[in-house]
């Protein structure tokens, strides 16, 4: 029990310091560095994920590789690695136009979006209680959202899709981590989804990002610490996935994301102190009022699931 204990309490605190380091790093980068190419910054991402993945089991072999039993599911592999794509490719398409204090603010409504499609998968119904506390939670986006100084519609349009996706992957995750008939290890499912997603990511880049190469070589050649930040922030994402699937694992998909939203209020004070991006009373009412839904969403969750 306090091996456990002090496991999972470790694995949050490493959690907390690879989700906001690489949240970080993605808005210098797109937004202060001039690196703006959210698409194959994501596809570093996953060459990153399936390359750490293929390292640590095939050749050190910190766990015992699995096999792909069946095609059915392979399927449900390769949906969460386009869904997966889909999430982090919104959230990095935002971070472009988007305030971090306002991106977290969007994407504390994951909850909202995880019990809609953790009805729509598993048809688990919760108590009229706790959907009555996600009220709060869009009531708070939507208050954020008018009172936003640097509101921009597509950068919001991009930013709820992620955290739609970003619900999505987390059941469908849960699914695969905890299924007896398809368990995978979180390590194993990381290794199978980081291709699929390079697969998907690769023809996008070269269609909407033509130039990215030419512009990321440019770079290196002006600022020697571009390769640097690149490889940097693709291992803090492979370290922050990691940890989202072992956290999943070891608790639940709606405590990850609670602790997205603890997360996203740190995220928040540290990037307006980063990047002095402008704040309004009326913007950080509405994501306190959503921050207080999701928290009575996960108190109600506790009591009555």
């Amino acid at each position: 029990m306090g091996r456990s204990f002090i496991f999972i309490a470790f694995l949050i605190v490493f959690w907390y310091l690879s989700n906001i380091g690489v949240l970080l790093l993605n808005k210098y980068l797109l937004s202060n560095y001039g690196f703006s190419y959210p698409i194959f910054l994501t596809m570093c991402h996953m060459t990153a994920c399936a390359s750490f993945s293929y390292v640590s089991i095939v050749l050190m072999k910190i766990v015992p590789l699995q096999t792909i039993k069946s095609w059915h599911q392979f399927t449900k592999i390769a949906a969460l690695g386009v869904v997966f794509c889909g999430s982090v490719v919104g959230g990095n398409v935002s971070l472009k136009y988007l305030a971090v204090s306002f991106n977290q603010a969007v994407g504390a409504t994951t909850p909202f979006f995880t019990a809609l499609f953790a009805y729509l998968m598993t048809f688990k119904r919760e108590a009229w209680v706790t959907y009555a506390a996600l009220v709060p939670v869009v009531a708070g986006v939507i208050i954020a959202s008018g009172g936003e100084p640097s509101f921009h519609l597509f950068g919001f349009i991009m930013c709820i899709s992620a955290t739609a996706a970003r619900a999505f992957k987390s059941v469908l995750q849960g699914i695969l981590l905890t299924s007896e008939g398809e368990k995978l290890n979180s390590m194993n499912l990381l290794l199978y989804m980081s291709p699929v997603a390079v697969l998907v990511l690769l023809p996008i880049t070269l269609i909407m990002e033509p130039d990215v190469l030419h512009a990321s070589l440019s770079l290196m050649k002006t600022d020697k610490l571009m390769l640097f930040l690149l490889f940097v922030n693709s291992a803090m994402a492979y370290s922050a996935n990691l940890c989202n699937f072992l956290v999943t694992k070891h608790t639940s998909a709606l405590t990850l994301q609670v602790l997205g939203n603890a997360k996203g209020a740190v995220a928040v004070v540290i990037s307006i102190l980063l990047f002095q991006n402008p704040i309004s009373f009326i913007g950080m009412a509405g994501y306190s009022l959503t921050v207080l839904g999701v928290a009575l969403y996960g108190e109600t969750k506790r009591r009555y699931s």
